[in-house]
């Protein structure tokens, strides 16, 4: 298993993986548009893992010069439980640190207590934060 940048040619592996890992996300975080996007903006912090030539995993770094954030930490259903997800997190985590970044933040459903648990298994704390946002497309 390799973990690398992704590339145009591997859009479509991507998407059938974020649809089937997130099937509930709502309309603006569509995976082509965000897919697309991320490629046009820090195309770099896109990673995929590839096993014998597949997508099985993907993390989306974004890095603002100060902070930078993980997205769409995605593994395949048959492919998780081998420390695949821990790997794709280490990864993007040492690339925004080798673009100068010095906090590494995410957002998880407040409900998805298996999710934070994995998160605080790789140091992530809770933050007494309140998170706002607002939708300008």
């Amino acid at each position: 298993m390799i973990i690398r940048p992704a590339t145009v040619a591997d859009r479509s592996s991507v998407i059938a993986l974020w649809e089937t890992v997130f099937p509930d996300d709502p309309p603006h975080n569509a995976p082509p548009k965000v897919f697309d996007a991320k490629l046009a903006v820090q195309d770099d912090m896109l990673l995929v893992a590839v096993e014998d030539g597949a997508v099985v995993g993907t993390t989306m770094a974004g890095y603002d010069g100060f902070r930078g954030w993980l997205h769409k930490v995605a593994v395949s259903p048959q492919h998780q439980g081998r420390g695949l997800a821990t790997a794709l997190v280490r990864h993007a985590i040492r690339t925004l640190r080798s673009a100068g970044c010095i906090k590494v933040n995410l957002q998880i459903r407040a409900t998805n207590l298996e999710v934070r648990e994995f998160y605080e298994s790789l140091g992530f704390e809770i933050e007494d934060n309140l998170i706002m946002a607002r939708h300008i497309d």
